[in-house]
């Protein structure tokens, strides 16, 4: 179970405890500068609410493409034919090699065959890329699925071929949600992002404090963006772009509450902002909250609880 954490993953009950808190909040629009996994986004998409999403993690960006901006484009069962063809055949050379540091030599021919058959995925009707963008979500599951057994517990996994994991996850990937709305997916920093947006709502989901570089803040989001990006020779790029703005490592509480007050400096344009925000012993949520309230009024704090699941406390901050 993993918490919130920008371009992190989202547990039931922190999506839980979000919709429960927007819910007392009027709005039609929203813009997620960080997104993540976009479970949220599609919740709202239900609500009727256009959603504008950005996060500068191709594998999110991916998932928010597939799920947020596309609004009716499905995987059709020849599309999964497809996909599925001649996955096990190994060629001269994996054309991304580090899918051995996460995978068997067996699993990663797999993977790799997979991303050149989706690259060449093309669509009889629509937009093409949509379906490239749900066939690498339902390729993460698979690669979840993989990485969620180790040495201890790798006899527990079914004897399934990976391809009937994939046909699996398709079975249940979840239809496309048309909300006659103009859903966007962007793949910028936030704050720029955040600048051209108009909106009722920014739905803010602070990134965790850490001093980690990207590539090592967890494996289980490393190995989706270099399978995405089919390679790792962009972590040092993705470092430098992210420098001096919200979401990069941080020593000190006032350098990330500085990276707070500029991002929420850019979206003054917005009327409603509902501030997420994780608990984690290095900045509380009133600390967070005094930052907000230097620069507007601060309506509500909503918090919830999860210390007995992750040692965790999450707030939405509503001003």
């Amino acid at each position: 179970m993993i918490s919130p954490n920008g371009s992190g993953t989202v547990t039931h009950g922190w999506l839980a405890f979000e919709l429960s808190v927007l819910r007392r909040v009027k709005f039609r629009s929203v813009v997620m500068p960080f997104t993540g996994e976009p479970e949220l986004g599609l919740y709202l998409k239900r609500w009727d609410a256009r959603v504008a999403s950005n996060d500068q993690a191709e594998w999110a960006y991916t998932r928010a493409r597939a799920f947020i901006e596309n609004n009716s484009e499905r995987l059709t069962e020849e599309n999964l034919e497809r996909l599925l063809e001649d996955l096990y055949v190994p060629r001269d050379e994996l054309s991304n090699p580090t899918l051995r540091k996460w995978f068997t030599e067996t699993d990663a021919w797999w993977f790799d065959n997979l991303r050149l058959n989706i690259l060449n995925l093309e669509g009889t009707t629509g937009d093409a890329s949509f379906l490239r963008a749900m066939a690498l979500s339902i390729g993460m599951v698979v690669g979840d699925y993989v990485l969620s057994f180790d040495d201890e517990t790798r006899s527990l996994r079914e004897p399934l071929a990976l391809s009937e994991v994939f046909r699996r996850a398709w079975e249940s990937h979840p239809s496309p949600v048309n909300n006659s709305q103009l859903n966007t997916a962007a793949n910028r920093d936030a704050r720029s992002f955040t600048a051209e947006q108009h909106a009722d709502l920014l739905f803010l989901r602070l990134a965790r404090t850490t001093n980690l570089p990207l590539r090592s803040r967890s494996p289980l989001l490393s190995w989706r963006e270099e399978w995405v990006r089919g390679g790792d020779d962009f972590w040092d790029e993705a470092e430098r772009a992210l420098a001096g703005r919200l979401g990069a490592s941080v020593a000190t509480k006032q350098q990330y509450l500085r990276f707070v007050e500029e991002l929420l400096q850019t979206a003054a344009h917005i009327p409603t902002w509902a501030i997420a925000h994780t608990e984690d012993g290095f900045i509380t949520s009133s600390e967070i909250a005094e930052c907000v309230g230097q620069i507007r009024k601060v309506e509500a704090i909503y918090t919830k609880d999860f210390s007995e699941l992750t040692g965790l406390r999450a707030s939405i901050i509503v001003a």
